[in-house]
């Protein structure tokens, strides 16, 4: 399909006039045909309103037909609407009148010609960003000598305290992609600071990763917009050089925000100089910026916005030269890299990108394990948000001195290096501070002080808790885990040489892409159809295609997403719905019961599963009053994190490929996970060994700590099993697993299910 489109466009805040009149030069729009939300809209209306979640492309005339059609496949609205003309004008016609007719050359001026003269506006030197603390009270305490108080104060600022609570609100691993979790280490405490992701890839493998990366400061902008440009784009470039990026390869994509513009020069002074400090840094560095945004209405009254402009940094790279930012092993040196500035603190281009080449190198040669990119808040944050992930303290060198913990740091570089790699630095000349030790009792050492790391953690992670919560109960207390072992494991009679699944598709579904690769790489055919709902007769259809699919399967699995967007009766309603159907009950009956089919379910479809009754009943019954459910997560909104999970029964064939007893590391993302159900029915499914997983920390310990029973689960169960085993029913996404995936998590993340589910065929 994608073969077919010439040019793309997304709808925005332009609507229609914007995003279709942006792809052609001669364009003749017929507003009649748009698709309307709603009713009375007229011929203005339609062409300017808003309309996200709207794609327009182009297609050849010969293809339109079949992209219509494939466009149904997948349950699209899909309608042409405009037709490429060879005069380069831009016409719109509602009602059979043309109300806009345009020339595009007219539309290439973006309008009518305009001067201004600029007043740019110099920073004050006795303000200068670079030799001051970047938090008053921080400097007051450093300069006083109480180390202690200003790196507890430091970590609690709302400029460096942990967003966690607002971070996993969002999918962080949908696609099985996600090279770094946002949060990593052992105890996901490490934050990253570059996006990097596999390239995805519909079929075979990849080693190639994208990077991406931010770097911006509203202080020293506000202070000078020029020099605010320039460390915006070398903080971006830092941070992929920090997580093993090459910086020559780099490109940049720069938003910008300014207060209103009026008649006054020296309104125009901000975004001049601002834009000026990019283009400099661009030819500094060699290195362009491929797109960007702006806005020019930062105001109201008498409020303007800080003077913004984002450096987005995008990379490429391989994935096995990425390098995680959380400290690694006790007795690693800590090394800081600073960059040149000249004297009016304009980075030295030349020696910077000498400096980063030579950093990326050492990656390359892996004498580098772990390095974070400093800001303005120095390198006392940096030094703690790099321990924090796998509990390891450390101990700073005693001639550092408080300005050198705390000082800004923009640019520069913190590495963790083996004590033996040092003298690489000595060999190539490159200049560096030995900063401190990574040691293995959790405390940070500076001089006197001494700060055990959950005093810092509890620092860092208090400030914004009551805004973005990151638990809703305070108890910790352990929970039975009560292993079932059996020598009684399901057998099939119906063997085959490579077993087909199916895998049904709603409106909302999002993971059956990672789903259909997890089977076919253990082994089984997989056939994927789209439930389309558009009208009476694609229903009909659709039944009439998932009955036969499912005739022709040995498993089904229903994938995770937000069937039907979750509302208004809850999750995987949609699901359920639709498999209550007479001839699609009919069908999974027979699978289970006549062929010895599977079934499974993961996260939406666990809800789906246990909405139909399929676990823990093993039939389509729907749910009884006193019936096991999947209700909200106690903290009341969506989670997204790694979560570590214990087998606790081999009852299962889906289970047989996994080790009793043993803990496994799979991303969780859900908002209605959290296990309900009657004392009676708790002890009655773990008694018949259909209790799969229980939530549990990195050891395999089990119990309500929000931390790592995620939702509040009665008794942290995670999965559920049918009574003979054969439907597997869990939360967490084992589906998004493979090579390169959660590089700074810990952990065996392969439970080995659809390995496991493909051999109980052979």
């Amino acid at each position: 399909m994608s073969r077919l489109i010439k040019k793309c466009n997304d709808f925005g805040a332009g609507g229609v006039s914007v995003a279709i009149g942006e792809l052609a030069d001669g364009l003749r729009v017929d507003l009649d045909k748009v698709p309307k939300k709603y009713a009375g809209l007229d011929g203005t209306e339609l062409a300017i309103s808003e309309s996200q979640e709207r794609m327009a492309v182009v297609v050849d005339p010969g293809d339109v037909d079949a992209f219509l059609g494939y466009a149904a496949e997948e349950n699209l609205e899909a309608v042409a609407v405009a037709t490429v003309t060879e005069e380069p004008r831009l016409v719109l016609n509602w009602r059979g009148k043309d109300i806009v007719n345009l020339k595009r050359a007219f539309l290439d001026t973006n309008g009518a010609h305009q001067e201004t003269e600029v007043k740019v506006e110099i920073p004050d030197e006795k303000e200068n960003y670079f030799k001051r603390y970047a938090l008053e009270k921080v400097g007051e305490q450093a300069e006083a000598g109480d180390i202690r108080g200003a790196w507890l104060t430091l970590l609690d600022d709302l400029n460096v305290c942990s967003q966690k609570g607002l971070v996993e609100m969002f999918d962080s691993s949908i696609g099985a992609a996600s090279v770094l979790m946002p949060y990593g280490g052992q105890y996901q405490l490490t934050e990253t600071q570059a996006m990097v992701a596999k390239l995805p890839v519909l079929k075979g493998r990849t080693d190639t990763v994208t990077m991406m990366s931010y770097g911006f400061d509203p202080y020293l902008s506000s202070w000078s917009p020029y020099h605010g440009a320039i460390y915006a784009v070398v903080e971006s470039m830092a941070k992929i050089v920090a997580n093993g990026g090459d910086y020559s390869k780099i490109r940049f994509t720069f938003q910008e925000y300014f207060r209103r513009m009026t008649e006054d020069p020296a309104r125009w002074s901000q975004p001049f100089a601002a834009l000026l400090g990019a283009y400099d840094a661009q030819i500094g560095f060699g290195l362009p910026s491929i797109g960007g945004k702006d806005s020019m209405s930062g105001t109201f009254n008498d409020i303007d916005v800080p003077p913004t402009l984002v450096s987005f940094a995008v990379d490429i790279a391989k994935y096995g030269d990425i390098v995680t930012p959380e400290l690694k092993t006790p007795g690693n040196k800590l090394v800081r890299f600073a960059i040149e500035k000249d004297d009016f603190d304009i980075p030295m281009y030349e020696a910077v990108m000498d400096l980063y080449d030579a950093v990326h190198q050492l990656m390359q040669e892996k004498a580098i394990v772990s390095a974070y990119a400093l800001d303005a808040k120095g390198a006392a944050a940096a030094l703690a948000k790099m321990a924090f992930g796998n509990r390891l303290g450390v101990t700073v060198e005693a001639d550092v001195d408080a300005r050198e913990l705390f000082c800004n740091g923009l640019g520069d570089l913190l590495v963790e290096m083996p004590e033996e790699k040092l003298a690489l630095l000595k060999e190539r000349e490159i200049a560096y501070r030995l900063v401190g030790t990574v040691t293995a009792e959790p405390v940070l050492r500076a001089g006197q002080t001494q700060i055990a790391l959950e005093e810092a953690l509890n620092a860092w992670t208090t400030r914004l808790e009551k805004v973005f919560p990151t638990r809703a109960a305070a108890g910790k207390e352990p929970v039975e885990s009560r292993e079932y072992r059996t020598e009684q494991v399901y057998v099939c009679r119906h063997k085959v040489a490579r077993p087909t699944v199916f895998i049904p598709v709603f409106p909302g579904t999002n993971c059956e892409y990672d789903s259909a690769k997890a089977f076919e790489r253990a082994g089984a055919d997989v056939v994927t159809r789209v439930f389309r709902n558009q009208s009476a007769s694609d229903i009909r259809e659709s039944v009439e295609v998932f009955e036969q699919a499912i005739g022709q399967a040995q498993i089904i699995m229903f994938p995770g997403g937000f069937s039907a967007g979750d509302e208004p009766d809850g999750s995987a309603k949609f699901f359920a719905t639709a498999f209550q159907n007479a001839r699609l009950k009919e069908a999974v009956t027979k699978l289970l019961e006549e062929r010895d089919g599977l079934a499974l379910g993961i996260c939406n479809g666990f809800q789906a599963l246990i909405k139909l009754g399929l676990v823990p009943y093993g039939q389509i019954l729907g749910q009884k009053e006193d019936s096991p459910t999947l209700t909200f997560n106690t903290i009341n909104r969506h989670i997204s994190k790694m979560v570590y999970t214990r087998v606790v029964t081999n009852k299962s064939p889906w289970l047989q490929g996994a080790e009793l007893g043993a803990t496994y590391c799979n991303p969780a993302s859900h908002g209605e996970g959290r296990f309900v159900a009657p004392r009676e029915w708790i002890d009655r499914l773990f008694a018949n060994g259909q209790v799969a997983t229980q939530y549990a920390d990195p050891q395999g310990n089990v119990s309500m700590d929000e931390e790592y029973n995620i939702n509040g689960s009665y008794a942290a169960i995670e999965g559920i099993t049918s009574p003979d085993g054969r439907v597997l029913g869990k939360m967490a996404h084992s589906e998004r697993r493979d090579t390169a995936v959660a590089m700074n998590i810990y952990g065996e993340q392969d439970l080995k299910i659809f390995e496991s589910g493909v051999r109980y065929f052979l």
